[in-house]
């Protein structure tokens, strides 16, 4: 079985059901085989998102922001805008492993099941954003996480620093916030079933932030550098500035960041922010 075909066709679908079969046909063989890797293998630079011919790509800035979650569109965007995050989340993992070929058999299949969770957590809240009467890509996204690939695909330590140990960190930070603003209207059943599932991504995502934490450490050792180059990693990816104010201690702690680190973290954003 050749990995890279099959995983370069899963990365490149926009139906989830094939990126959900193909992405266990390659976790079931990594788990099992050694891969070998062709000699002129050169991993394909995606042109654009797999998302593309679904959604409507518009910059940041342009998306708007609701907060009325008692109504059907409303709750549906806040839907929409987790469910683009993890179907990103999964053309991610899928491209740590198709990209780096030189990495261990321990890494493939670490990212192929982070791959095969954020198919189950986007499955469940497109089920939701379904059930509520929308259908993914009923609303514009953005291609953060797309770029972010791209920006660091010739270089995995700072993939390993930039996807897991930033974004997905930062979900670590913003996700019980979002399900405290949600809690008063835990009642209504839509909102009921998202808080749910906040909760199960929210502690999946401890583990993939964990991951990400294993392998950025293992590739600082092997090329000789201090895990204080996150840091100079994010000032040169300009990330220090835009890190949000709250940083959730536990669960970054849970998920291998350092006492100092955090510290850091929080100093960083300070001096950014008010002085």
């Amino acid at each position: 079985m050749n990995i890279y075909e099959v995983l370069e066709q899963a990365i490149i679908s926009d139906d989830i059901y094939l990126k959900e079969k193909l992405t266990a046909q390659c976790l079931a063989y990594c788990s099992q085989n050694e891969v070998s890797v062709k000699e002129d293998f050169v991993p394909v630079r995606f042109t654009q998102p797999s998302y593309a011919n679904i959604c409507t790509i518009v910059a940041p800035r342009e998306l708007r922001t609701r907060k009325d979650f008692e109504t059907a569109e409303g709750l549906a965007s806040l839907v929409h805008s987790i469910a683009h995050i993890e179907f990103s989340a999964i053309d991610l993992a899928l491209d740590a492993v198709y990209r780096y070929p030189e990495m261990s058999g321990e890494y493939r299949v670490d990212w192929l099941e982070v791959a095969s969770d954020e198919i189950r957590h986007f499955k469940m809240l497109n089920d939701l954003l379904e059930e509520v009467g929308f259908a993914y890509g009923a609303f514009p996204v953005h291609c953060g996480l797309f770029d972010a690939a791209n920006n660091t695909a010739d270089n995995i330590l700072d993939r390993m620093a930039i996807v897991p140990r930033y974004f997905e960190a930062s979900g670590l930070d913003v996700s019980p916030q979002i399900i405290k603003k949600l809690d008063n209207k835990r009642k209504i059943p839509a909102v009921g079933k998202l808080i749910d599932i906040l909760h199960i991504i929210y502690e999946e995502e401890i583990d993939h932030v964990l991951k990400g934490d294993k392998w950025f450490k293992v590739l600082c050792e092997k090329e000789g550098k201090d895990v204080s180059v996150y840091f100079e990693i994010l000032e040169r990816y300009d990330l220090l500035s835009k890190h949000r104010p709250h940083v959730n201690v536990e669960a970054r702690k849970e998920a291998g960041f350092s006492c100092d680190e955090i510290k850091n973290l929080v100093q960083r954003f300070v001096s950014e922010t008010f002085l």
